[in-house]
Order: C-alpha cells, then structure tokens, then sequence
C-alpha cells in the first residue's frame, strides 16, 4: 500500500519530479518549503493547476532545515512512512560565497533531521541526497560507492558531513537511512544559474536575437550528466529495499561543458565559438575537472538504469528554453510597438 512522504527541497528540481512520481503512485505527500516574501512554487504549480493530477494528496509545510524543533513538529504531525531530505544550499559556486550558510544548512541541517528521526523512533525510512561533488579530486574513474572522498567545495565538504552522519545513524541506531550519491542530474526545471540551464536559456535567447553572448568558466570540466526524472525514480527504489544501503547513480558517460555548449547551440544552427565567453570570475578557487560514476551496484540491485541520454536531454532543454525564449520575444516584440505608438509611429 503507498505511503506517506516528507520531501525537503520539494519546490526544487528533484523535488518536483519526485513528488510527481510518489503522487502517481498513489503516495500522501508533503513538502516541507521556506517561508519568503514572494512564491517559489513555479515547478510544482501544475501538479495544483491539472484537473487531472492528484493534488488532493499534495500538502506544503512551511518550515526549515535549520530550526531542529519545526522539524521534530513537523514529523509528529505528518508521521512520515518516507522522508527525502533534498533540501539544501545546491549551487557548487554560491558555497564558496556563503560557506557558513551552506554547511548550515546541507551538513547540520541534515543532522537535525536525522536527531528528530531517531527521537521519534517510527521506523520511517531516510533518503539522503548525496552529491558527485564529495569525490571532488576523484582518486579514480569511474567513480563507484568504494571511491574515496576529496571534496573541493564547502559544499562538497558539507554533502560529506551528511553522507557519514546518515550513515552512523544507520550503523548506531538501526535506522533505515540510504545515501544516494547522484551525479549531475539536469532537465528543464533545472535553475537558470547552473551551467547547463544557463547555456541552453543563452544559446535560445541568442538565436532569437535577445543576447549576443554567454560568459561561462571552465570549459574543459568534464561531467556525467542525466535526466533529473530518471534519478528521482533510483531514490523511491533505494527505499524499497529490504536493507538500507548507498548508491551510486550516474549514466556512466562524461562530457565537457565545451561539448555541451557545442550540442546546444548546434540544435539551433549555431557555433557555440560565436557566442560563447569565458570569465575568470566563474572559475572555482578549486576545481574539479572530472566526475564520471558507475552505477553497477544500481542496475543490480535496485534494477535501475538511466533511460535519457546525453543528446535527448540536451534536445529536451533546448525545446523548453526555445519556447520561453519565444514567449520572451513576443513580449519584447509587444512592448516595441507600444514604444512606436507613443512616439506616433506606428507600423
């Protein structure tokens, strides 16, 4: 029978997709989420919005990783089956501006979660959104669940805290609490700052004459990158397995940021090298220059395997950012007009 789940970070990427899978599946949901002066539930609206969606199952709570009692509260009121905690300061590159905020909230928020698991002693199952960034200076490639950490980011370093703490809760308490070690995960909900939304959303505005250029880092960095609606799918699996264990999932191939910009603007018939700068101001005080995962353990045990590749998921941003770029041009286009019309030239 489904059960009922906390996602943290449900107004995020993953947690988007996720609680479109739990709710298809018949899951009570609920989503813990910050309150701010203005709404950040854009990727979620729809599941309000579609007269055929399951939204009577959705519940919002407001709340966060940072006060220990609103979560203790909130678990008791809720009473969780699942719990995915994806709540966190995500951006590698905002880390290393807000240090003290990020392993707040990624490293010590994780553990007041998991402190307020153990008191209520419900035998609720614990998802911990790991991250590639922890293997930081990789020791080998692929990287496997075996590889040493050498994370080269406060937020790499925070996602290390929380992966030893879920894992001593797991060993000292007998929780059933899982790592999943996810490697880039993208899609069109992805936010704009990252690099590759933020490549797509410029190689369309480019094409519809709204920008010139694109100013990016380091392009030679080279990631395994997936489809952030196939990863959500390797967390629900991980807890519903007999025994608790950490995963990694990747789709065990690597590419550049260079060849992503080069399979983004070519779909639009454009050279990247037109349009594409970089700015040492994107550059990291510490790289990391390769992430690539193997997820063996994943397609053996949990029967996992990415379905999206590289190419598709490109194509897949591109559509989406084409269409806003449009949206966009069509306003600006409405506004020019309106600019004529006052100066008494109209068309």
């Amino acid at each position: 029978m489904p059960g009922r789940a906390l996602i943290t970070g449900i107004t995020g990427q993953d947690g988007s997709y996720l609680a479109e899978l739990l709710l298809g599946k018949g899951y009570e949901v609920h989503g813990l989420i910050r309150r701010s002066s203005t709404f950040a539930t854009e990727r979620i609206d729809h599941l309000y919005i579609d007269p055929h969606s399951l939204s009577a199952n959705l519940f919002l709570h407001y709340g966060d990783l940072s006060d220990a009692n609103s979560l203790v509260h909130l678990l008791e009121k809720v009473t969780p089956t699942e719990i995915y905690n994806l709540g966190a300061q995500s951006h590698v590159g905002v880390s290393f501006q807000n240090p003290i905020y990020t392993a707040e909230v990624d490293a010590v928020g994780t553990l007041r979660l998991l402190e307020a698991v153990r008191q209520l002693d419900s035998g609720v199952r614990f998802y911990q959104a790991s991250s590639s960034e922890m293997f930081g200076e990789v020791a080998e490639t692929p990287q496997t669940e075996r590889t040493p950490f050498h994370p080269r980011s406060p937020y790499g370093v925070a996602k290390v805290y929380s992966f030893w703490q879920t894992v001593n809760y797991r060993e000292a308490y007998g929780l059933f609490a899982t790592n999943g070690i996810l490697f880039n995960h993208e899609s069109p909900r992805r936010g704009e700052t990252f690099v590759t939304r933020k490549i797509t959303r410029a190689a369309t505005r480019i094409k519809l004459g709204l920008q010139d250029f694109v100013f990016l880092g380091n392009l030679e960095a080279e990631r395994d990158w997936g489809f952030a609606g196939d990863f959500v799918e390797a967390m629900w699996l991980m807890l519903q397995q007999e025994d608790a264990d950490d995963f990694v999932i990747a789709t065990g191939e690597r590419h550049s940021v260079r060849q992503f910009c080069e399979e983004a603007f070519g779909l639009l018939d454009l050279d990247y090298r037109d349009h594409v700068r970089t700015d040492p101001r994107y550059f990291r005080p510490a790289e990391v220059d390769i992430l690539q995962g193997d997820a063996s353990k994943a397609r053996t045990t949990l029967g996992w395997e990415p379905r999206v590749g590289f190419a598709e998921l490109v194509a897949m941003m591109i559509r989406s950012d084409l269409e806003l770029a449009e949206q966009e041009r069509t306003l600006v286009d409405a506004g020019l007009k309106q600019i004529e019309w006052r100066n008494g030239r109209p068309e």
